[in-house]
């Protein structure tokens, strides 16, 4: 094993935004078979500090590329795009007006105490976000278009913050 390798390398997988998720946990669960610090237990101080370091990557790399999100900035990373999502926050009128629009919607069902009115959102939001996600992989899969597929993830982080928000909602009226 090479610390060098990405994290597709690493799990023997092509680098791509569709990925089988049976594949990438079964290739998971084999690396950790074979450097879990366990099996190490009886080594040197060397050794069981190599092992803890390659089950430390190899769990890094699997959380990384078995979330969707976690995956497309990966993959746009790989590709030399960095996202700064921290500071690069432009959007398209279009998409913070539908953001304002979400918003009013779930405080109004909040505040109505509108359960099935948010179970509604949250299932339209989930609708919504499988369609950009399968807008992202034909950017990154077969088109390439690294800058358009950086504009979707951000995108992405925002309908992620209103599924949270939705759920936060839902987990309040529960409560």
């Amino acid at each position: 094993m090479d610390f060098n390798q990405n994290f597709f390398e690493l799990f023997g997988i092509a680098p791509a935004y569709r990925v089988d998720p049976i594949r990438l946990e079964q290739a998971f669960r084999d690396i950790q078979a074979q450097v879990h610090p366990d099996k190490f237990a009886h080594a040197s101080d060397a050794e069981r500090r190599l092992s803890m370091q390659w089950a430390t990557q190899a769990n890094e790399a699997y959380q990384t590329l078995k979330q969707p999100l976690g995956r497309a900035r990966y993959l746009l990373h790989l590709n030399g795009v960095e996202l700064h999502e921290e500071t690069n926050t432009a959007m398209s009128p279009a998409f913070l007006m539908q953001q304002m629009e979400w918003r009013e919607a779930i405080g109004e069902a909040k505040a109505a105490g509108d359960v099935p009115g948010l179970e509604h959102l949250s299932a339209k939001l989930r609708a919504e976000i499988a369609a950009q996600q399968q807008q992202l992989a034909e950017l990154l899969d077969n088109d390439k278009n690294f800058q358009r597929a950086a504009e979707v993830v951000r995108e992405l982080k925002f309908m992620e913050k209103l599924r949270e928000e939705i759920n936060h909602a839902l987990e309040a009226l529960d409560a």
